[in-house]
């Protein structure tokens, strides 16, 4: 069971907003080191096909900036 010490209250007394936003400070913290975070064979295998397509044909590739406003503006 998570417990915030701040709040003195548990995970499930908290409200759905506030869940959220323990669960982004989570990830936050572990995406601070991508290192620590191991990748599964499968996911290695996906990466490599992934970046091979991309240099393989940079063309069909969109940027992420790019292809985030594109989302952005689609709402």
């Amino acid at each position: 069971m998570f417990y915030d010490r701040a709040m003195n209250r548990s995970f499930e007394q908290m409200t759905t907003a506030e869940r959220i936003l323990h669960v982004q400070d989570l990830w936050d913290r572990i995406a601070e080191h991508p290192e620590d975070v191991p990748l599964t064979p499968t996911q290695r295998i996906e990466l490599r096909r992934r970046l091979d397509a991309s240099r393989a044909n940079p063309g069909d590739s969109v940027d992420w900036a790019v292809a985030r406003d594109e989302m952005r503006q689609r709402r």
